[in-house]
Parts: C-alpha cells; structure tokens; sequence
C-alpha cells in the first residue's frame, strides 16, 4: 500500500473511532486526493480546533472556495460541532477527516 492509502485507512479508523459511523470510502479518497501533498506535512495535515483563524480558513478556502458555499453563520457553526464531535482534548484533528466530515454534514459529495 502506498503512504496516501495508509492515511487514508487510519483516517476511516478515525471517523470509526471519534464520529461512530463507518467512512463512505470513495468519498474519503476523494478529499484525501483533493488536499495534496498537504497530507505529508505533520502541521498542514492537522486543524487546531482551537484556533479561531484556522477556523476562518478552513471555512474561507475549503467550505466557500472548495465547496461553493454562500458565507453564513452556520458554517462556522458546522465546522465546531465537528471539532467538538472529533473531541476537545484530541490534538491529532486529521484536515482530511474534518474536511470529510463537513462535507457529509452539507451534503456536498456531489463537488468531488
């Protein structure tokens, strides 16, 4: 197995773990994909759920950008039940399970 298909399987582990619900495989490769090489750098790879401008760029670059989402105060709302669903105390806050999540959570499988 390749190094991204390694990550991806501990990501799925992850949503098992944090979010009790098995991942949609295809969908989760699909996000993994779409970060890049930024799953290989150990800061880039993680979101700080405590750090409100990571907050602000997760919902800038990926939710409005990425995903074409109107700029409203759900978003940030979504993107903090997430970081609150992935546990407080966790640090390991994988970008591409929180990308994935929030992606199921606004239905936008259909971008990918």
């Amino acid at each position: 197995m390749s190094k991204r298909d390694d990550l991806i399987q501990k990501y799925a582990a992850d949503i098992k773990d944090k979010f009790g619900e098995s991942a949609d495989m295809d969908l989760l490769t699909k996000v993994t994909i779409g970060l890049g090489p930024s799953i290989y750098n150990l800061d880039a790879s993680k979101v700080s759920g405590g750090d409100e401008k990571e907050l602000e760029t997760v919902k800038n670059n990926y939710l409005i950008k990425k995903l074409g989402m109107d700029d409203s105060p759900k978003l940030m709302d979504a993107i903090k039940t997430v970081m609150d669903k992935y546990g407080s105390s966790n640090k390991n806050k994988h970008r591409a399970v929180v990308y994935y999540m929030l992606c199921k959570h606004f239905d936008k499988a259909s971008i990918y």
